[in-house]
């Protein structure tokens, strides 16, 4: 049998002596970062318990003690990611006026993917069903919900369907949502400059709704 270097002495002097420091909620909290960081680079399929023990210097008994394995893990990563990314967005609806608080949702849900880029890409990758919580469809949606009272009432004051309103909010919402996943990879233009943009779109867009909407094209094909 080969000796133990004077490297590998230490290291393992120092794994142990954080396994000893480390309580049970720290350690909790160590595995739930590293599986964060584990699932944002590789996903859900390609992320195993051995990496997740490895990475934290501990065995993989430990990672079963506390969540019962990486599904465990990934269930607490998604819920924590959905509920921050729900509570910013709700946190930003106190504009006094619609065109404000779809600014601010906008602006909300960019943050979101600039300072937890690591939680979002878990969550646009479409949350796996091992999470527990649905799908990144599902948590979309879940925003759309708390802005479409928003676009009800700009609805019902321009004499619109009201009942419209959440069809038209999982669109804007979506559209949000699907222009953070390409602007994670491009970091360009500035936040603001990309809810800017998104917001002349959208609120342009509405302000120039037709009640009662056709594809003209369709139309005319069917006319001739």
């Amino acid at each position: 049998m080969g000796t133990v270097s004077e490297s590998e002495q230490q290291t393992q002097t120092q794994t142990q002596s954080r396994r000893r420091r480390m309580t049970g909620k720290q350690r909790r909290e160590q595995l739930l970062d590293i599986g964060r960081e584990l699932f944002a680079e590789r996903g859900f399929d390609a992320t195993s318990v051995e990496e997740i023990a490895a990475r934290a210097g501990v065995s993989k008994p430990v990672v079963y003690e506390h969540f019962g394995g990486k599904e465990g893990v990934y269930a607490v990563v998604v819920d924590r990611e959905m509920q921050t990314l729900l509570g910013m967005v709700a946190d930003s609806l106190t504009a006094d006026t619609p065109r404000g608080k779809v600014e601010n949702a906008a602006l909300a849900l960019l943050r979101y993917v600039e300072e937890y880029s690591q939680g979002f890409r878990i969550l646009a990758r479409d949350s796996h069903a091992a999470s527990g919580t649905g799908s990144f469809a599902s948590l979309i949606s879940d925003i759309a919900t708390q802005v479409e009272h928003i676009l009800g009432e700009e609805f019902g004051n321009r004499g619109f369907a009201p009942q419209l309103a959440p069809m038209y909010a999982q669109s804007l919402v979506g559209m949000v949502a699907l222009t953070g996943q390409w602007w994670l990879e491009v970091r360009k233009p500035k936040r603001e400059v990309v809810a800017a943009h998104l917001v002349n779109l959208a609120w342009n867009g509405l302000s120039n709704l037709e009640p009662r909407p056709r594809l003209d094209h369709v139309q005319r094909k069917r006319g001739d």
